[in-house]
């Protein structure tokens, strides 16, 4: 669901589940502003925490260990990264897919 979210607005998917050791990136899509990776969050109501909340700064850390692992590993280099975030809201028959880019910006690349 999240991946045909991506689509619809543009995004072309790069690599699902791609994991570097004990890291791992959900998403990585190439828009026409730059490269995106979506950290992708799916929850079944009712919640008691926002998805902001669940992507705290010790995941946000791993995220962006994992995305310099990435561009290392595919020898990329210049252009915009964003870190986003796609939440899958399962409510009984309805599901709701919200995105957060630019959901966080890192700090302590």
């Amino acid at each position: 669901m999240a991946c045909d979210f991506l689509l619809s607005r543009g995004h072309q998917i790069l690599d699902r589940n791609w994991r570097a050791g004990h890291l791992e990136l959900d998403i990585v899509t190439e828009a026409p502003d730059g490269l995106h990776f979506v950290e992708v969050k799916a929850r079944t109501a009712p919640v008691t925490t926002t998805v902001l909340d669940q992507v705290n700064p010790v995941k946000q850390k791993r995220i962006c260990a994992a995305a310099l692992q990435y561009l290392n590993k595919k020898h990329l280099c210049g252009g915009e990264v964003f870190f986003d975030i796609v939440s899958v809201l399962f409510n009984g028959t309805e599901t709701v897919v919200r995105y957060f880019p630019q959901a966080w910006i890192p700090m302590y690349v």
